[in-house]
């Protein structure tokens, strides 16, 4: 089945084969929780991973330094796996924002030039672009109407001097997702490069950079991919590796990185020349153990069974007379669910649900729910009776 191919049906009848997920996942002994478009709970695999990292390092100290860089190699293996890219188009970065500034400050830019991004992204992809204004480059923010990202608009913001389209995969307050493909298109055909921040959709939805070939890709783990904060993966394609600056340069950014008598500047010949020092190494093992887990999962699976919770969550909204401001149009749809419970404030329920071990957030002065594959049944029956209680 198709991912956008969803029913409520296939909610009612697919639940029993997500249960061995939702085992995995230790925060449903508590809480109902609609927050993975925020911070994500981690998996258990995760979690053994973390607890096995301090009590390695806590006994042997670096004696099994060796073996866990070695596990670094296995986490780059299965992010590239991810999105099919090379291994050596990757690296292991902090967060998102490390990987956006890699190619703001990276990119040879010239007075005059500019990017296109759509107004309302995340600041994560809005200040490293802003913040090149000192060197003569204009950022062009691109209308957008209640979430939605019209290519038209974006088109109609790009000229001869536009190097750059910078826009987020799924909008974190809206939840439109974009056709990934349409905006490869539409930035190559204007001459620019599409960077694009994957946050919101990497761990639901598919993506092949062979066939949909975007330049730039970054991705924190803690969200969607159900990993740690901390730990995230930077994409560039190979061609483009000698045209950004190296950033962050260090001892593991060259060929020789443990001779460290060897003072050459001779960067790797891969995405790895951006890892500077030292690793996040707990918790990129945690984030790779969550990898695989999800890997487990045909990702088409995931998107199929998230759309269907997230149909299923808002047809008992509009029931409890709930406005639902997300787009649910299947090539648009995503795991965000962003609402308004007229004449409610949003803070105010979402703080009297989350007395009740219900968790979403508030995003653009409306409530947000964020469900993953593993959410279920009791979970919206929870999610529903802390609404209408409020």
């Amino acid at each position: 089945m198709a991912e956008t191919e969803r029913t409520n049906t296939e909610f009612a009848n697919s639940g029993g084969a997500w249960l061995e997920l939702r085992r995995m996942m230790p925060c449903t002994r508590k809480w109902a929780y609609f927050d993975h478009a925020a911070v994500a709970p981690i998996s258990a695999p995760a979690q053994a991973a973390l607890v096995e990292w301090a009590n390695d390092f806590a006994e042997n100290g670096c004696a099994d330094w060796p073996q866990w860089a070695q596990e670094l190699e296995q986490v780059r293996r299965s992010g590239a796996e991810l999105i099919s890219a090379a291994t050596d188009e990757l690296a292991l970065v902090h967060n998102t924002t490390e990987g956006v500034n890699l190619v703001a400050e990276g990119f040879p830019w010239q007075e005059g030039d500019n990017v296109v991004v759509p107004a309302d992204e995340f600041p994560t992809n809005l200040y490293p672009w802003l913040n090149l204004g000192g060197r003569g480059v204009e950022v062009r923010r691109a209308p957008v109407d209640e979430g939605r990202v019209e290519l038209d608009r974006l088109a109609a913001a790009c000229d001869s001097r536009t190097r750059i389209v910078a826009v987020s995969w799924v909008g974190y307050a809206s939840g439109w997702r974009n056709d990934v493909d349409a905006l490869v298109e539409l930035a190559h055909s204007r001459g620019a490069l599409l960077f694009l921040d994957a946050i919101q959709g990497l761990g639901v939805f598919s993506l092949d950079v062979r066939k949909t070939p975007v330049d730039f890709l970054a991705a924190d783990g803690h969200k969607w991919l159900l990993g740690p904060e901390g730990a995230g993966l930077f994409y560039l394609r190979r061609e483009h590796l000698d045209r950004l600056r190296p950033l962050g340069v260090g001892w593991n950014s060259v060929a020789h990185a443990y001779d460290f008598n060897c003072v050459e500047m001779n960067l790797k010949p891969a995405a790895a020349r951006y890892e500077g020092g030292t690793y996040n190494m707990p918790g990129l093992a945690a984030f790779g153990a969550s990898l695989e887990l999800l890997a487990t999962y045909p990702t088409e699976q995931i998107a199929a069974r998230v759309l269907a919770v997230t149909d299923e969550l808002c047809e008992r909204l509009a029931r409890l007379g709930a406005k639902i401001a997300s787009c649910r149009e299947p090539q648009h749809a995503s795991g965000i669910v962003s609402f308004e419970l007229p004449g409610r404030n949003p803070a105010l329920v979402r703080k009297a649900c989350r007395e009740q071990q219900v968790l979403l957030s508030c995003r653009g002065g409306r409530l947000r729910a964020s469900p993953h594959a593993y959410c279920n049944a009791d979970d919206l029956d929870r999610l529903i009776a802390a609404l209408g209680s409020c």
